[in-house]
């Protein structure tokens, strides 16, 4: 009888200890969430070992003028969900998660918080030219990588457009720096990265820059800029070498010609403050229109509201065919996809070679022959569509920037080719823009609309991923067991990772090829 009657005192004992218990450990993931800045206390989530902080100030800035430190804040911040993004005209952002004033944060992905251990940081820059674009596309979530590799992965919202690269410098000392503040956000961003990364478990000493198309662009654009020098020590440039051919003349007429159709003298220059984003980019993108025409797709060249060679802030537009002297130390990873922006035709299955070389008279005419012997000789194992859907605009300045960058420097260069085509029909089948990415990231589930999820996506997302992640880890992407041998390239060996389902080391492959598509001897 005594024991009944201690069992139900037993019981609340028990659980009013893991009542406290339970409280103690909520209350010590709490602090565990939180980390101090520089300008304040940030806390984030963790899911299955990794820890995430979304959406970080990292700047504040007024319109077209350079970034600088954000206000601090005495109250923890909350950092779960992405900030906002930069003011662009798409339709997958509406106005309403669009900002001007709050668009400068970032988000870190981490195994380590609050720890002495020095991981490896990753910063990614996103795509979408100068123009469009944000750090919340679910494929470049760095939860993924950070799990896999312990490395430290960073994503960078940014000013873009006409926001970010209108040259007004011809308008006063005031201006000076506007042709290039959304380029300045960056350095600002690897900047908060160098001052704060520690406290999140990363080495400020080991960052790699990575970006895909745009965002390798603004990769190679870091590389021309003395404000960037000691905050990055590799790069990895993924279909980003597109020619920009803003210099400081082209982007102070533009200025000009949007000023006049706002119909504002230069001395009315700082009426541009108050004129209404949709008004300001719709005027810019008319301008730019009037200077340049419509931008014709693929062409190499890009003209309007990008990066400007300005001597002081940005030395000389990269791929140009190399990089300014100040980064000859960094490491470098190059490449792009097999298809990449072309209308691909694999879904005409019954297309036959003569139909094929019918086609190619019109773009190679007496050359069609030595066209198609050429693609035979690069791939071998070639289909009439392949004839049809090559890329000729990335790989031929991928070949050029990479030969450059071998002969300017001792510091490695590895190049990669992506030639594994998409399964799924809504992707259209071929190994196009972008498709590299959620390989890298390893991030197939969250892009199986592009990649599918079958064994042989997996398989190759986890050879391109330990890639990424030791060439971050090291300068080196070579992965002993996983890929072949993957050396250094020069122009003499040409030496190319070609990633497919059988990846191999290729050698100058598709050199003459290219050389006719686009002739750069």
């Amino acid at each position: 009888m005594r024991t009944l009657i201690q069992l139900p005192f037993l019981f609340i004992i028990i659980a009013g200890f893991c009542f406290t218990s339970c409280k103690q450990q909520e209350t010590q993931q709490k602090l565990d969430l939180s980390v101090e800045t520089a300008h304040g206390e940030v806390s984030g989530s963790l899911n299955d070992s990794v820890y995430s902080f979304k959406g970080i100030p990292y700047a504040t800035a007024a319109r077209f003028m350079p970034p600088h430190d954000p206000e601090g804040w005495d109250r923890t911040l909350e950092c779960t969900d992405f900030g906002p993004v930069a003011r662009q005209v798409v339709p997958w952002y509406p106005d309403s998660v669009q900002s001007e004033k709050e668009l400068f944060s970032l988000n870190v992905w981490t195994r380590g918080i609050n720890d002495d251990k020095k991981r490896p940081v990753m910063v990614w820059l996103h795509g979408g030219g100068f123009h469009v674009g944000a750090s919340n596309d679910p494929m470049t979530y760095g939860e993924a990588l950070a799990r896999k590799g312990d490395i430290v992965m960073v994503s960078v919202n940014h000013r873009l457009n006409i926001l970010g690269f209108l040259d007004l410098s011809a308008y006063g000392e005031k201006y000076d720096k506007s042709a290039n503040v959304g380029m300045l956000d960056i350095v600002k961003a690897l900047e908060w990265v160098q001052n704060n990364i520690d406290k999140f478990g990363g080495d400020p000493s080991d960052v790699t820059i990575v970006g895909e198309s745009g965002g390798g662009g603004k990769v190679g654009t870091l590389m021309c800029m003395p404000a960037a020098k000691g905050l990055f020590k590799k790069a990895i440039i993924q279909s980003g070498t597109l020619l920009n051919a803003m210099s400081q003349e082209k982007s102070q007429a533009l200025a000009a010609v949007v000023l006049e159709k706002l119909g504002l003298t230069p001395s009315e220059v700082e009426k541009l403050d108050s004129i209404p984003y949709p008004d300001l980019v719709k005027t810019g993108n008319a301008a730019v229109e009037q200077m340049a025409g419509p931008r014709k797709p693929g062409s190499p060249v890009m003209f309007g509201f990008a990066p400007s060679v300005d001597s002081i802030v940005l030395l000389q537009q990269p791929f140009s065919p190399g990089f300014a002297d100040i980064s000859k130390d960094i490491p470098l990873m190059i490449g792009s996809t097999l298809n990449e922006l072309m209308p691909v035709v694999y879904g005409e299955k019954e297309l036959t070679l003569e139909q094929a070389e019918e086609r190619l008279k019109s773009e190679y005419g007496d050359k069609t022959r030595e066209y198609i012997s050429l693609f035979e000789k690069a791939y071998p194992d070639y289909t009439p569509q392949d004839l049809l859907s090559i890329d000729k605009v990335f790989r031929p300045y991928t070949i050029r920037t990479a030969d450059a960058r071998a002969a300017e420097t001792d510091a490695p260069v590895y190049s990669y080719l992506l030639a594994w085509k998409s399964p799924v029909d809504s992707a259209s089948k071929g190994s196009f823009h972008g498709l590299d990415i959620p390989l890298a990231f390893n991030t197939v589930d969250l892009r199986a609309d592009w990649t599918g999820e079958s064994e042989e996506a997996w398989e190759l997302a986890d050879k391109m991923s330990s890639a990424w992640i030791n060439f971050v880890k090291s300068g080196d992407p070579n992965v002993e067991g996983v890929l072949p041998k993957w050396e250094k390239y020069t122009a003499e060996n040409g030496a190319t990772m070609y990633f497919d389902n059988d990846c191999r080391i290729v050698h100058n492959h598709d050199r003459e090829l290219m050389n006719l598509i686009e002739p750069m001897d």
